[in-house]
């Protein structure tokens, strides 16, 4: 009788958490990220419970067939949720619909040449590899693709554990014992339901909370970029700066302003939709030809800074005259323009500098470079003072 309330209580967690996550998704409008997902994990899962509860779990039939299924299908739907959270994309209903067909012709198959008890092995064999593999992924996440939610990921990874661990421990027992080990009135059935009534309790406000991690992390990336060219912004530019030097083993810096000669004729000539798509190239090529690690930031209109970390003026004066021809040779097409259009671009280059709080003094310098090299004839590389 316990079990079965626990066993209750399971679905009703289950089911109102499926309404939770979907009221989530409606809010989320194009980018769910799995939510809806889980919403169906959460019902596939509640349904096979509540198959549970109207009939004998142990007795062979379709009901039985059909909690079986169920019960394999939600895990993997949680899976497939988790794709789309992790932003790969991936279709959901055709690969639960074929594994719901394949396991339900495994069932009649096992049923009809092993028996009732190999059924039920079965279900608990395949749950706790399925648990393993989960777990494995996302500690390989905790250190790769989800390194910004470590902490998170190490503790869905223990959460995932214990239920791998309960179903090889439910398999070990059918094996030995036979179905009455699992039965509902035993002991190990209530540890089961009451771990997996730990487990719905727990994991949708966890999953909620990964949805607010990734919401306030876009708003702080939205906040710190360039909507046009995906650059840093002037803010997220001095974040990053200050950043950097407060690490201990953090070496001078040098800024470089970039600006598009002659970028008002574009716009003249061509239109603003043609100037942007030229501020979007150039700026893809500012992302190219920069050294890994270094900061590049759209200052406004058509000024771009590349602040160059850890080197030195040679270094320095390579990356400039780097970054003037690859931006001279690269072409701009798009809709309404005849033939690629070219541009050229004039560097300012400031001196060293060690610390974020003297960054306006340094892009003075440099841009005051910049202007004495559009005085020379634009498309060159001028230093913000004379070397020795």
């Amino acid at each position: 009788m316990t079990t079965t309330v626990i066993l209750g209580m399971l679905c009703v967690h289950l089911l109102c958490f499926c309404v939770m996550f979907l009221l989530i998704s409606t809010r989320l409008n194009d980018k769910k990220m799995g939510m809806e997902v889980f919403a169906l994990g959460n019902l596939l899962l509640g349904l096979a419970y509540i198959l549970q509860l109207l009939n004998d779990a142990m007795e062979w039939g379709i009901i039985s067939v059909a909690s079986h299924t169920l019960t394999l299908c939600a895990p993997v739907a949680y899976v497939l949720g988790a794709m789309r959270f992790f932003d790969r994309p991936t279709t959901v209903l055709q690969p639960l619909l074929v594994l719901a067909t394949s396991y339900t012709v495994l069932q009649i198959l096992v049923q009809s040449l092993f028996g009732n008890e190999a059924r039920h092995a079965l279900l608990a064999a395949i749950c706790a590899l399925l648990f393993l593999s989960m777990t494995v992924v996302a500690l390989h996440g905790s250190r790769s693709y989800a390194r910004d939610l470590s902490v998170e990921m190490m503790v869905f990874a223990v959460l995932i554990v214990g239920i791998c661990i309960l179903n090889a421990a439910k398999f070990a027992l059918i094996l030995d014992d036979g179905l009455a080990a699992i039965d509902m009135s035993s002991g190990f059935q209530k540890i089961f339901y009451i771990y997996m009534s730990f487990l719905a309790t727990v994991l949708p406000p966890c999953a909620v909370w990964l949805v607010l991690r990734r919401l306030t992390d876009e708003l702080r990336s939205l906040a710190a970029h360039d909507p046009l060219t995906r650059l840093l912004n002037r803010r997220g530019l001095m974040d990053a700066l200050e950043a950097h030097f407060r690490s201990r083993t953090a070496g001078p810096a040098y800024l470089l302003i970039v600006d598009i000669d002659h970028f008002k004729s574009i716009n003249d000539t061509h239109g603003h939709n043609v100037g942007d798509l030229v501020l979007m190239r150039v700026a893809d090529v500012l992302k190219a030809t920069a050294r890994q690690g270094d900061l590049i930031c759209r200052l406004g209109g058509e000024e771009f800074v590349i602040i160059a970390l850890d080197t030195d003026r040679a270094g320095v004066l390579q990356l400039a005259e780097r970054t003037r021809a690859a931006i001279e040779h690269c072409e701009v097409s798009g809709i309404g323009v005849k033939q690629p259009i070219r541009c050229t671009a004039t560097i300012g280059v400031a001196d060293e500098f060690t610390s974020a709080q003297v960054f306006d003094e340094c892009l003075q310098q440099a841009d005051v470079a910049l202007y004495r090299g559009k005085a020379q004839g634009r498309n060159r590389v001028e230093w913000g003072c004379v070397q020795g």
